[in-house]
């Protein structure tokens, strides 16, 4: 990684880049960026590359988190006005959803949101869960290998959030995300940084309005029609910001909860050890599951904010107007609040204090729902296949060049 830059107490005035070497090991990069202290300036390479201010203790992670100076909705007002659609079109109102918001809007989304789905208890989601993933390894059942995240990891959440909202099964086929394929080229949905095609967003996008719509007059027992209904103070969710939340539950919790179950499969099987502990003693998978979160998170890099009045960070003054990348990778490693952190330990007695999930009112809603996946896939899968390995143990992992994502491309294993 290209590693010129210029600090002074005021930051970097040259933007150090990170360029594809950076993505092969990101824990070196923010090791260093973490020991030398304050926010700098950084600009990612890669097709999802970007340029913006990189805070990565825990400490200072935290603290932006919740810091409201660090603004959601000045991104989204910057983004629309770069690409001319500042006055509507084509997927602003996707945009509209509550992770995009600042109080007092998002307060008001967030409180609709929360009602209809905290009211769906995480817990009684378990049989429906066990279903998809029982269904998705009874096809891996006569293989001798499998390509555990387009065979598995990917269609899982998919289908329980489709599940969730109350789609037809027949249409739930045509409803794939290919944000982790590893041989897309250009004219596929996805491709080696891990995100989710513009064409793919619209086609989802128009099947979610129609959904709400057909919900509207034919409600059921299903998250959408909980939305449609939810008010608070005779306030409700317009048609469009519950198309935008659907896809928000859509989009990006599929994509933390793929690589939350393909990291974690990964770093266990890396790990012998700490499998044959996992093994031994089934009650140690809720740690395990943190454990994964902090050593591996999901999210690299937190959704994206921009200071609304100059900040001080760890010493740094980042001024107005700029980018903030809260790096949630960086902060879940630090030493200064997790001991050895580069040691993956399921037995951890601290790993809860990762910030995968972030921190304040941006605190993902979909953390139970994630967890619960995790828990039932990694249980389900070590029970039917007790031979579980890498097929390749020696090869290097080949993750996905996405400041955002911290995702791998392939995870192959042989399950006999």
């Amino acid at each position: 990684m290209h590693t010129d830059h210029m600090h002074t107490e005021h930051g970097a005035t040259d933007p150090e880049f990170a360029d594809g070497r950076f993505y092969a090991d990101p824990h070196a990069a923010y090791r260093r960026w973490r020991t030398e202290g304050g926010a700098r300036k950084v600009r990612f390479g890669g097709a999802a590359g970007l340029e913006g201010w990189v805070v990565t203790g825990h400490a200072e992670c935290r603290t932006a988190l919740a810091d409201p100076r660090l603004s959601k909705k000045a991104v989204t007002e910057a983004f629309a006005q770069h690409v001319g659609n500042s006055e509507g079109g084509p997927g602003r109102d996707l945009m509209t959803h509550m992770l995009n918001s600042d109080p007092p809007e998002h307060t008001r989304l967030r409180k609709l949101v929360q009602q209809a789905y905290t009211g769906r208890q995480v817990a009684t989601l378990r049989p429906m869960v066990e279903r998809h993933v029982g269904a998705l390894l009874d096809q891996l059942d006569g293989l001798d290998s499998a390509e555990l995240i387009s065979e598995f990891a990917l269609p899982l959440p998919l289908a329980v959030v489709f599940e969730l909202f109350g789609a037809p099964q027949a249409e739930r086929e045509n409803l794939q995300v290919r944000g982790n394929a590893v041989d897309t080229g250009p004219e596929d949905d996805g491709g080696a940084d891990g995100e989710v095609s513009v064409e793919t967003a619209e086609g989802m996008a128009d099947y979610l309005r129609a959904l709400v719509d057909h919900k509207r007059t034919h409600p059921g027992d299903d998250l959408i029609s909980e939305l449609l209904a939810a008010q608070a103070d005779g306030d409700r969710l317009t048609e469009a910001e519950i198309t935008s939340m659907a896809f928000l539950l859509a989009i990006a919790g599929h994509q933390s909860t793929v690589n939350l179950i393909a990291n974690g499969i990964h770093a266990l099987l890396c790990h012998t050890e700490q499998l044959a502990a996992l093994r031994a003693n089934p009650e140690l998978l809720p740690g395990a599951i943190e454990e994964v979160l902090r050593y591996e998170s999901p999210f690299s890099v937190a959704s994206l904010r921009r200071t609304t009045e100059p900040v001080t960070i760890a010493g740094t003054t980042i001024p107005a107007g700029e980018f903030v990348q809260i790096a949630l990778l960086a902060a879940n490693r630090d030493p200064a609040v997790f001991a050895d952190p580069d040691r993956f330990d399921i037995t951890r007695p601290d790993a809860t204090r990762h910030l995968a999930f972030g921190h304040g009112i941006h605190h993902c809603l979909g953390a139970q729902l994630g967890r619960l996946q995790a828990e039932v896939a990694f249980s389900e899968l070590l029970r039917r296949f007790p031979a579980l390995r890498l097929a390749e143990p020696a090869a290097a992992a080949q993750w996905q060049e996405n400041p955002r994502h911290r995702g791998l491309l392939s995870l192959r294993v042989l399950l006999h």
